[in-house]
């Protein structure tokens, strides 16, 4: 078994273990693992890998967040930014800061993800039409969206398998 492989095991465990006292300490602890090693280029291998990430990232959130993981050519992690905070059902989300996010990144690829502080991980339509304008606006600049993912408490919903994207 590799180490990331481990290391998400790990991840997980301390997800379930999260329910118990020490949840703050137990998430802020796998954050800054996952931090580092996505600035080392390698922490998300796999579809899994970002899955796990992505619900360890916006899980726990009160209120709606807008992030993306900009990819380099060879879709290596180049950074994981939080760009948008909304309210408890909707946040604003403005094509042109994405843009100018992936060009300052220098990113070839993205993957979007956001959460609904509800639990339900269905796509809304607005979700799916931002998806769309979103796609539209970063391929004029050769940056390709790779997925765009819903994480609802412990569900993660990928647009690409869906056949959203």
């Amino acid at each position: 078994m590799s180490e990331h492989r481990r290391a998400y095991r790990r991840v997980t465990k301390a997800l379930r273990l999260a329910q118990s006292g020490e949840a703050d300490s137990i998430v802020a602890a796998a954050k800054e693992i996952l931090s580092t090693r996505i600035k080392h280029g390698d922490a998300l291998s796999s579809p899994t890998a970002v899955r796990d990430y992505l619900r360890l990232l916006l899980h726990d959130r009160e209120h709606e967040v807008f992030a993306a993981v900009f990819l380099d050519a060879q879709y290596r992690v180049l950074a994981s930014e939080e760009l948008f905070r909304g309210t408890l059902t909707q946040t604003s989300v403005y094509p042109r800061e994405i843009v100018k996010a992936a060009l300052r990144h220098n990113a070839a690829a993205v993957i979007f993800a956001h959460n609904h502080p509800s639990g339900v991980a269905e796509p809304s339509r607005a979700d799916e039409m931002l998806t769309t304008a979103l796609k539209q606006a970063l391929a004029l600049v050769d940056v390709k969206v790779l997925d765009h993912f819903i994480v609802a408490g412990g569900s993660v919903l990928s647009f690409a398998e869906r056949g959203l994207l």
